[in-house]
């Protein structure tokens, strides 16, 4: 199966361009101190997750396009817009959910993913169970005077899918 790339026309300034997908993940650590299980470092742990839509890295913003991230796996990810050689967004997208960011400049970006557990805002990967890939397909944002751009990215594999991955290199993601 390819994840889904789509698109929803929409009028009043914005028109929609497409959508991209595709992610993998990791599973919850355990804490153990001595030979118990220690249910307040996992809470820590817990507490320490990024919430949901959590914009971990922003330049290249103030322009008028939306990236729309859909997490219908069973794991977190960060997605990551790359443009030229310079990172512009990265968001965190909780599993089970959707997360947005509305102020995308125009331009030509290229997609990262990464899934897994135990994940370090410092260090901006995941400790455990990394997976990183990256879409095969750019986003092309482009504002006019009555449409903008808005891409959504399903990050699980859909029938009918349209967008391709490819893995990458940890050493290769944009951190």
């Amino acid at each position: 199966m390819k994840r889904l790339l789509e698109g929803t026309p929409l009028r009043a300034g914005v028109a929609a361009v497409a959508l991209a997908g595709g992610l993998l993940a990791a599973t919850p650590a355990v804490a153990v101190a001595g030979e118990r299980t220690v249910d307040s470092v996992s809470q820590t742990a817990a507490a320490a997750r990024p919430r949901n839509g959590k914009i971990l890295y922003h330049r290249l913003g103030g322009g008028l396009g939306t990236l729309k991230i859909k997490n219908g796996t069973s794991r977190d990810g960060v997605v990551t817009l790359v443009k030229g050689k310079a990172k512009a967004v990265s968001i965190y997208v909780r599993a089970r959910s959707t997360a947005s960011v509305k102020d995308v400049r125009d331009g030509t970006y290229r997609v990262y993913f990464t899934t897994g557990s135990r994940f370090s805002t410092s260090k901006g990967r995941f400790g455990r169970n990394a997976v990183y890939q990256r879409f095969n397909d750019r986003l092309k944002f482009a504002t006019t005077a009555t449409s903008a751009s808005i891409w959504t990215l399903t990050l699980n594999p859909v029938r009918g899918g349209n967008a391709r991955t490819s893995s990458i290199n940890p050493r290769d993601f944009p951190a």
